[in-house]
C-alpha cells in the first residue's frame, strides 16, 4: 500500500497529469493512480471530490493536498532527493527552474494549436506564425540547456530532471504533429520517448477506449 495517490486525466490527452507521473516514477516512489476520463457527463463532479481546483493533476500523500503539476513535480523532489530531479549544480539549477516555470506558464499557441493527442498522427496540422515561434524558442531552450548543461547524459541537464518532465508532453506533440526538428532536439526528443516510464504511458494510452475530439 502507498498514501501516495495521483489524480491524473486521460494519458491519451492530459499534459498536465504526464509531467507529475512521470516525476514520480522517474524518482522510484511507489504510488496510485487515479484516472477520470474528461469530457464525460461526471468528469466535473469526480475531479472535486478529490482536488480543490476541480482540475486534474492532483496529488493526495494521506491528509496533504498538492494540485499544480510543477508544485507537485517540486514535492516529489523533495520527498526522493536521492533521484536528483534537480541538478546539484546552483546554476544549473537556476535554469532549470526557469525553463520549467517558462514551459509551465508559457507556450500559449503551442497549446491551443497542436494539442497533445497520443492516439492519432496529426502529421503537418496545426502550425501557424504563432506556434512556429514557440517551437524556435523551444529548441533554443533545449539546444542550450544541452549545450551548457547536459554533458553527462541525453537529457536537458544530462541526468532527468523535472525540466524534462514539463517538457515530455511538448515531445509527444512534435512528435504527433510531424514538427521539423533540428538534429540536437530529435536526439533530445529520442531520449524522452525511450524511457521505459515515457513507453509505459503512452502504450496506455493507445488502449484507452476514448476519443475526444480536439
Amino acid at each position: 500500500m502507498t498514501d501516495l495517490t495521483l489524480l491524473i486525466g486521460n494519458k491519451a490527452y492530459s499534459s498536465w497529469s504526464l509531467r507529475p507521473w512521470l516525476a514520480l516514477k522517474q524518482a522510484g516512489l511507489p504510488f496510485a493512480e487515479s484516472l477520470v476520463p474528461l469530457r464525460q457527463p461526471d468528469t466535473a463532479e469526480r475531479i472535486r471530490a478529490f482536488s480543490p481546483s476541480g482540475r486534474v493533476p492532483c496529488l493526495r500523500h494521506g491528509e496533504r493536498i498538492i494540485w499544480d503539476s510543477l508544485a507537485i513535480c517540486e514535492y516529489v523532489a523533495e520527498l526522493a532527493p536521492a533521484a536528483g530531479l534537480w541538478p546539484d549544480e546552483s546554476h544549473a539549477r537556476a535554469v532549470a527552474r526557469s525553463v520549467s516555470a517558462e514551459m509551465h506558464s508559457g507556450f500559449a499557441a503551442l497549446r491551443t494549436s497542436m494539442s497533445m493527442d497520443l492516439k492519432q498522427d496529426r502529421s503537418g496540422q496545426g502550425m501557424t506564425p504563432e506556434t512556429a515561434a514557440d517551437i524556435t524558442r523551444i529548441q533554443s531552450l533545449w539546444t542550450d540547456a544541452r549545450a551548457r548543461f547536459g554533458q553527462a547524459g541525453p537529457f536537458l541537464f544530462g541526468r532527468f530532471t523535472i525540466a524534462d518532465a514539463m517538457f515530455a508532453p511538448v515531445v509527444t506533440r512534435f512528435a504527433t504533429y510531424g514538427v521539423a526538428v533540428e538534429p540536437e532536439a530529435r536526439a533530445y526528443m529520442d531520449a524522452v520517448l525511450a524511457l521505459p516510464a515515457m513507453r509505459d504511458w503512452t502504450a496506455a494510452a493507445k488502449a484507452e477506449p476514448w476519443t475526444l475530439d480536439l
